[in-house]
């Protein structure tokens, strides 16, 4: 695909432009959602950034306005952009949400007023209150239940386990799937899902607090892409049809010595053959059954997502604090 980008265009939008295949069985409409959403997952466009305008997009890409404007419909609905009058569209910010941390700053400050007036009702000066205070920080925070939502099994319960250092020992982690509709633990702390699935996750846990990760490649699936030869052919198969802008992305950008590269979903007509002809399989999580029907000489490799450590450390850490300090202060027991 030949396109002309301005000079201030986004380098994530430039891999997008680029990963736009017209002449794929998947609809480009479905491309753009996907590429636009799953880079907002990923951190490649920022939270907060402001995108370019309907208008402008298309003509980055090389599509007709109504397509670019019923895919940020689409990801408005879904939470992920918002559109602010006069100022144009947002990318969302679902960090560690400004007003959920307000509101939570507010109940805290509500409570330290509770304990200070129970206390001073007892005759206790300010000195003993805040005494009482600092020994009760130091004591061993509260156990949490964290729920790590994900679509597939595997990669749900590998985010889990890459999350766990983090955690204090006494956590429970609760790995579950979005297709999981029954049994939903009785109590949740906090639920830790992709950007993708933030509104799936509100919907299965209305009301608990929430934060949605970026996830980038992990550490084997880039060590994997670089040593591909350059030579080598190199077959691509999305498990859904939208990620497939994004696979062909992320394995330019990570690949970018390859230069005989096929990507198609999994449902294309001539997967077989080109499962054959292929040197180098690449394949999104979920599509790991096509490895049965590679020969001994091929390479197989999943494109597998991991946590983005400095999200952990900038989104999730802060919430987790947040949630032992008000637990705390509650009396709360697990």
């Amino acid at each position: 695909m030949s396109v002309s980008l301005a000079p201030d265009l986004d380098a994530a939008l430039l891999r997008i432009a680029h990963a736009i295949d017209p002449t794929s069985s998947v609809p480009v409409s479905v491309q753009l959602r996907g590429a636009l959403e799953y880079g907002i997952a990923a951190g490649d466009i920022p939270p907060g950034s402001r995108l370019p305008s309907v208008r402008k997009l298309a003509a980055t890409l090389g599509l007709s306005p109504v397509t670019v404007s019923n895919v940020f419909a689409s990801l408005q609905e879904r939470g992920q952009i918002e559109g602010r009058i006069g100022s144009g569209t947002f990318v969302t910010d679902r960090g560690v949400p400004c007003a959920m941390r307000t509101r939570q700053l507010a109940a805290l400050e509500r409570q330290i007023a509770s304990i200070v007036a129970a206390g001073r009702d007892l005759g206790l000066s300010a000195q003993d209150i805040a005494f009482r205070v600092t020994m009760a920080a130091s004591a061993t925070p509260r156990p949490l239940r964290i729920v790590v939502l994900g679509t597939f099994s595997d990669a749900t319960l590998a985010y889990a386990e890459d999350l766990t250092p983090y955690l204090s020992p006494d956590d429970i982690v609760l790995p579950w799937t979005t297709d999981r509709r029954e049994d939903l633990p009785a109590r949740v702390d906090l639920v830790v899902s992709p950007r993708t699935l933030a509104t799936q996750a509100a919907a299965l846990f209305p009301g608990i607090p929430q934060v949605s990760m970026i996830l980038i490649p992990n550490e084997a699936t880039r060590v994997a892409l670089a040593g591909i030869r350059p030579d080598a052919r190199v077959l691509l198969v999305s498990y859904f049809d939208d990620f497939l802008s994004v696979l062909k992305a992320g394995v330019a950008r990570f690949a970018p010595h390859l230069g005989r590269v096929t990507a198609v979903a999994r449902t294309a007509e001539d997967l077989d053959r080109l499962l054959q002809d292929c040197d180098v399989l690449i394949h999104a999580t979920g599509a790991d059954y096509l490895a049965t029907q590679l020969g001994s000489s091929q390479t197989v490799i999943e494109y597998r997502h991991t946590p983005d450590s400095h999200a952990v450390q900038t989104q999730l850490l802060p919430a987790l604090d947040t949630l032992r300090a008000a637990g705390d202060i509650k009396g709360e027991t697990p």
